[in-house]
């Protein structure tokens, strides 16, 4: 049937229209394939063999060394064809993408484009006259009856139509987006059968623009980036805000190494939690974890003589070296740290309690007796030259970024390179799932717990330097809150499975940079407190719109 638009292709005519350089390129590349078979077609193929011959263990090695003597001389063969054509190959290709060049955007491609443009238009007059005769035979239908419940019934049928017009309208777009991919997309074809898949710089880029706006989709868009866009427009206002209302720009070189300074222990704190956060499980008692691990390393650390007992007990490590204090504090923080997450996780994975139990109980655990121990007191501050000794200022620089930059890396590389990183992937996206596919899911999450535990002794231990000690039970309140919400706006699912550590760095980030601009501008820390819930409950939201089907 005939077209109403003319400015409409059919599917005959658009490929009428790309027939002469589908004919063109298609002689020359038939001359290629012809230079090609017993050239560069036949170097892959021996290439093939030759890699698979070095993996086969059937035949002995005398049969290996007879055929692998055999495969290189036909290899070489093959080359020296491919050498021979070379000049041939090159020539024709450079033809073949000059006449592309010349032909295919003008000639074919921009009416494709153009066609398609028009048939979205098209669906967009056909779906608003479908909705005006819908309508118009609703209103006549519904002025006859008389039943509510008729009425009723038949407000509902409008409503399918409705939607059925809307579908099909998606329909016909979607098939104007296919027919204009497909056009963009065998320009491409050609060249990769032309160059055996070599595409320039430019091209690659292209073509992921292409299918970036292809699949593009904005309830996606928006569910997968609305906080952050939010976030941003938030922070950029604080930027604006600051230098009138404080007289000070926010945005200095200083406030960023200040604001990357305060985010570095934090980080650890961060990756540790979202380990459990991909089992599907929390940690409660990361800012106990945290004033346990101060009160700890201020104790072995300190400056003389320590001023409050432990128990009663006044402890006194003046007479070891300091860097062997600095070792001794790094030990004993991860020691304690990891001895309460292993109970935690023995108990989440053994009676299959939720983490948020197990976590709670361990938080309460770990303040009462800190408290009980300390009667709540400060320690005072460390030795003088221990934060030189381990987080240097190098040319302004302050070195304690660099110990996040290696966590990152390391706790990155144990999610992505090693069997327990997958394992954890497939027991938070499945359990049951990776139990039957031999994973051992007490192992997983005792492990998980473990490492989360190693972390929030670093990170203690880090900010005990970073503060000069002062080490007290309470320190690290509300820490929690905060690396929990660092994962949850850095993409970590809490239905488990799902996760990058690139989003926990992002979060981190983006959580210590708001804090510190709100601190700067004397926002109280009550408000602050507000402030993060809000974007916790708003990312959940978020992350749940992602899994939830509406009904």
């Amino acid at each position: 049937m005939a077209n109403q638009n003319a400015k409409i292709l059919t599917a005959e005519q658009e490929a009428k229209l790309r027939q002469p350089i589908d004919e063109y390129v298609g002689k020359i590349q038939d001359k290629l394939d012809a230079l090609r078979v017993d050239g560069t077609d036949k170097v892959v193929e021996l290439l093939n063999d030759i890699d698979s011959l070095k993996k086969d263990h059937i035949y002995t090695q005398q049969e290996k060394d007879a055929r692998m003597k055999q495969l290189q001389a036909d290899l070489e063969k093959a080359k020296a064809v491919e050498a021979k054509n070379k000049d041939e190959v090159a020539k024709l290709v450079a033809e073949a993408e000059g006449y592309i060049k010349a032909h295919y955007d003008q000639e074919y491609y921009q009416v494709v484009a153009a066609s398609c443009v028009e048939e979205k238009a098209e669906a967009q007059k056909k779906y608003q006259a479908a909705v005006a005769e819908l309508e118009k035979e609703h209103q006549q239908t519904v002025s006859k009856l008389t039943d509510q419940g008729e009425i009723k019934d038949e407000k509902y049928v409008h409503k399918n139509r409705l939607f059925d017009a809307k579908m099909q309208l998606e329909k016909d777009i979607q098939a104007a987006k296919d027919r204009q991919h497909a056009a963009f997309q065998h320009k491409y074809h050609m060249i990769d059968m032309l160059r055996m898949s070599k595409f320039s710089f430019s091209e690659n880029m292209a073509q992921k623009v292409e299918n970036y706006k292809y699949t593009f989709n904005r309830r996606d868009f928006l569910l997968k980036n609305g906080l952050y866009i939010a976030i941003v427009i938030i922070f950029i206002a604080l930027c604006a805000i600051t230098p009138a209302v404080k007289g000070v720009p926010l945005l200095t070189y200083n406030n960023v190494l200040n604001i990357l300074q305060q985010a570095s222990p934090r980080m650890f704190l961060a990756l540790g939690v979202a380990g459990l956060i991909l089992l599907a499980g929390t940690d409660l008692s990361i800012g106990r974890m945290v004033g346990m691990g101060m009160v700890t390393a201020t104790i072995i650390m300190h400056q003389g003589i320590n001023t409050g007992s432990v128990f009663g007990h006044i402890f006194d490590f003046t007479g070891l070296p300091i860097p062997a204090r600095v070792l001794l504090a790094l030990v004993m923080c991860i020691i304690f740290t990891t001895c309460f997450t292993t109970i935690a996780g023995c108990f989440t994975a053994r009676f299959k309690m939720h983490p948020f139990i197990s976590t709670m109980a361990n938080m309460l655990i770990i303040f009462g007796l800190t408290t009980y121990a300390t009667k709540g007191v400060s320690f005072g501050a460390i030795e003088s030259s221990i934060s030189n000794m381990i987080i240097p200022r190098i040319g302004g620089f302050p070195t304690i970024i660099l110990w996040a930059v290696a966590a990152v890396a390391i706790v990155w590389f144990i999610w992505n390179k090693t069997t327990f990183g997958k394992n954890l992937y497939a027991v938070g996206g499945n359990a049951e799932a990776a139990s039957v596919s031999g994973i051992s899911v007490f192992k997983v999450t005792v492990g998980a717990f473990m490492l989360a535990g190693i972390l929030y002794g670093f990170g203690a231990w880090l900010e005990c330097i970073r503060m000069f000690g002062s080490g007290s039970a309470a320190y690290g309140q509300g820490w929690e809150t905060d690396a929990i919400a660092a994962c949850v706006v850095g993409g970590v699912s809490f239905t488990g499975g799902i996760g990058k550590i690139s989003g926990v760095v992002v979060g981190v980030l983006i959580f210590t940079a708001l804090t510190y601009s709100l601190t700067i501008l004397g926002i109280d820390t009550n408000l602050q407190f507000i402030f993060s819930g809000i974007i916790i409950l708003v990312a959940v939201t978020l992350d749940c719109l992602k899994y939830v089907q509406k009904k």
